[in-house]
């Protein structure tokens, strides 16, 4: 009997647990089609002269058990410390028999996460916290404006319509005004009462001022297994040399196991008879190629994947929604520096007393900077000079063609380091060497058509041999270990002869609890 194929559009995280888990599970053989030479999607590792950079910033942390399971599959956690802890006498929880990071590169490290906002050139702890220092920072009448401000939130809940709703009803008016509106509107290019506050249930779900003063006073006495909201965890797990490690050695399993990866196979038509995916063309390094298979997965845009079937072949309707979506493109520009002018003012111990930040959302008005990235703190081994140089991320949201994605890679590089300089966070006499990156598509965005996108899930769960996965894939704002579970229950649906429950795959991360509650009940 011949094997089934199953033909799985892009290489994130995605697409790579897709073919995997099938792989281990049964004896369908993946061929997977990557537009770009790299491996992982937006969770890639950028390797510039021997310095990695994390595209955003993915920290490895899940509440579901079958993803951290993976994780662990692939690199395993840490039984040494890193080089840093272990300069610094820093405590870890290593595990007994792991790999020492400082002998093999195949391991996974236990970082602490630190993340905070820079506003009023101060740093406010994020969340947004009732600290003391937090309210010296805000000084006596912001800290009195919001109080009553979180207080009013509290009693008078307003209907949630759109993002701003959700903000405020969670933060209160004075706060959301300080922290969250202009951040917003850097990030998406929209104001939040454009935004459709369903970003809020995916991204900061359960999440709130209340909850993060529970989180503070329950701390001395939770137990070590405890539900906390992803948004406030402490500790997380993160691969030696960044997110893009954990998938390049996913991907080098799956080609040892029989799969085929093509990497440069840019995906240009998609064959559709009415019901059922017929088969994928795509120019690759060879040429054009046509594959055909008896799955079909997509982790490409929603958007994409519409323009490649054709609007001739598909519901008019469900086309026009899909091939409206709007999507937030990206800018990295990496800086290798001799040092910051910041100063760590925290008790934490750092390398060169470094501030201990993973990254910082930057809130100050007058740049367009929307997050720096401090990858020393991410791991020792993301720069190549840990001891003697800071290697940082700029990040900066964008849209294809606009004014920022045109400029000069030279010109914008400028214009990155003058903004960070202004912030007084760099002298821009310090900077050594620079890079700049460009992703498109990087964030799914919540407005426009997005509040007709039942109807695109409609139609495409009619087409029996069509598996839609991963963050672009669904057009949901998801983090790793959601997109990885998109997968993991596209596979169960393929391989479960008495299901063909498409919706499963959908429901990931938007029913609150979903997976937690399961993988829980099974441990016990």
């Amino acid at each position: 009997m011949e094997k089934k194929t199953a033909i799985i559009i892009g290489a994130g995280p995605a697409g790579l647990t897709a073919a995997y888990e099938l792989l281990k599970k049964s004896d369908i053989h993946p061929i997977i089609l990557e537009e770009s030479h790299a491996i992982g999607g937006i969770s890639q590792t950028v390797d510039y002269k021997g310095n990695r950079i994390d595209i955003g910033g993915h920290r490895f942390f899940s509440k579901i058990k079958s993803v951290t399971d993976l994780w662990e599959e692939i690199l395993p956690t840490q039984g040494a410390p890193s080089i840093d802890d272990k300069i610094l006498s820093r405590e870890k929880p290593l595990v007994a028999g792991g790999p020492d990071p400082e002998k093999t590169d195949e391991v996974m490290l236990i970082r602490t996460r630190v993340s905070r906002i820079y506003y009023l050139r101060k740093f406010f702890d994020y969340p947004v916290s009732m600290k003391a220092q937090t309210f010296k920072n805000m000084g006596f009448r912001r800290t009195v404006k919001s109080g009553f401000g979180y207080m009013g939130s509290a009693i008078f809940k307003r209907k949630e319509k759109n993002l701003e709703d959700f903000m405020i009803n969670r933060f209160g008016k004075p706060l959301y005004g300080m922290f969250f509106e202009k951040y917003t509107e850097k990030v998406w290019g929209r104001h939040p009462r454009d935004i459709d506050a369903s970003w809020g249930a995916q991204r900061i779900k359960g999440l709130s001022l209340f909850k993060a003063l529970g989180n503070i006073l329950a701390k001395p006495f939770r137990k070590k297994n405890a539900k906390v909201e992803t948004s406030l965890i402490e500790q997380y797990a993160y691969p030696k040399k960044g997110p893009g490690q954990l998938y390049e050695t996913m991907a080098k399993r799956i080609v040892e196991m029989g799969g085929t990866l093509i990497l440069d196979a840019k995906v240009d038509h998609i064959g559709f008879d009415g019901k059922a995916i017929t088969f994928v063309e795509a120019t690759t390094p060879e040429g054009k190629k046509s594959f055909v298979g008896d799955y079909y997965f997509s982790s490409m845009p929603l958007k994409d994947l519409f323009l490649s079937i054709g609007e001739a072949s598909i519901d008019s309707e469900a086309y026009r929604i899909a091939t409206s979506l709007i999507y937030r493109d990206f800018i990295t520009v990496g800086l290798l520096l001799k040092k910051l002018k910041i100063q760590n003012q925290t008790k934490m111990k750092t390398l060169n007393n470094l501030v201990p930040d993973c990254w910082i959302y930057i809130q100050e008005e007058e740049v367009k900077l929307g997050r720096l990235q401090l990858f020393n703190n991410w791991s020792p081994y993301m720069p190549k000079d840990p001891l003697n140089t800071v290697w940082v991320g700029l990040e900066y949201f964008v849209n294809e063609g606009d004014e920022l994605w045109t400029m000069p890679e030279k010109d914008f590089i400028a214009f990155a380091i003058h903004e960070l300089a202004l912030t007084g966070i760099i002298d821009a006499n310090d900077v050594l060497d620079s890079v700049e990156i460009k992703i498109k598509k990087a964030y799914p965005a919540y407005f426009e058509s997005y509040k007709e996108i039942d109807k695109v899930i409609a139609v495409l769960n009619t087409i029996d041999n069509l598996y839609c996965i991963g963050r672009n894939g669904q057009h949901r704002y998801n983090n790793m270990d959601h997109s990885i579970m998109t997968a993991m229950e596209a596979v169960k649906v393929i391989l479960n002869p008495e299901s063909s429950d498409k919706s499963l795959i959908w429901k990931v991360n938007t029913e609150k609890e979903y997976h937690e509650k399961a993988d829980a009940k099974k441990a016990q």
